[in-house]
């Protein structure tokens, strides 16, 4: 996670609202109780703003990440009529760098809005950077709703160490 910290100090210099999901945001839930689950990417939801995008596209270039769509560079100029384009289609942006940083810029996440997950969201300190993270609750809920094959056996092959984990959540304030 440490290689997530310039970006995530980059996202906040540029007031980037965006909350870290997936397995990468269940790690850092489960980072306390000795559990590590396996992934490769950073997933970052991000609400349906545009400037908000654009901000988020901003600080990726700024940490030389390397931004794509679909396999292919994304289009420039990067600017407001473009992030417009990707909020109406609700496009999904990969920054990666030539280590091991892959982050997927969503604007996505099953069963939520980004309203519902947002005044929810904890904070973990990685490497001097504070990175919002949805509640694990949200993000177990979320793989169950996409129902997708890799969620399920997710889901499944963590099922007790999830279980466990969720019941040490503090409720929502």
């Amino acid at each position: 996670m440490t290689s997530f910290a310039p970006l995530a100090r980059a996202f906040a210099e540029r007031d980037v609202r965006y909350v870290l999901i997936g397995v990468s945001g269940a790690n850092l839930h489960a980072h306390s109780a000795g559990v590590v689950f396996t992934t490769q990417d950073r997933d970052v939801f991000l609400p349906p703003d545009p400037a908000n995008l654009l901000l988020a596209w901003q600080a990726c270039e700024a940490c030389g990440l390397t931004l794509t769509t679909s396999n292919a560079p994304l289009e420039e100029p990067r600017d407001l009529f473009l992030a417009e384009r990707f909020v109406e289609r609700r496009g999904l942006t990969q920054a990666r760098d030539e280590d091991d940083l892959q982050v997927d810029l969503t604007l996505v996440m099953a069963g939520f809005t980004f309203e519902e997950v947002w005044p929810e969201r904890t904070f973990f300190s990685i490497a001097g950077a504070e990175i919002p993270v949805a509640r694990l609750m949200h993000i177990v809920a979320s793989k169950a709703a996409a129902g997708r094959d890799r969620d399920r056996l997710f889901l499944a092959t963590h099922e007790d160490n999830l279980r466990q984990l969720l019941q040490g959540e503090e409720p929502a304030k």
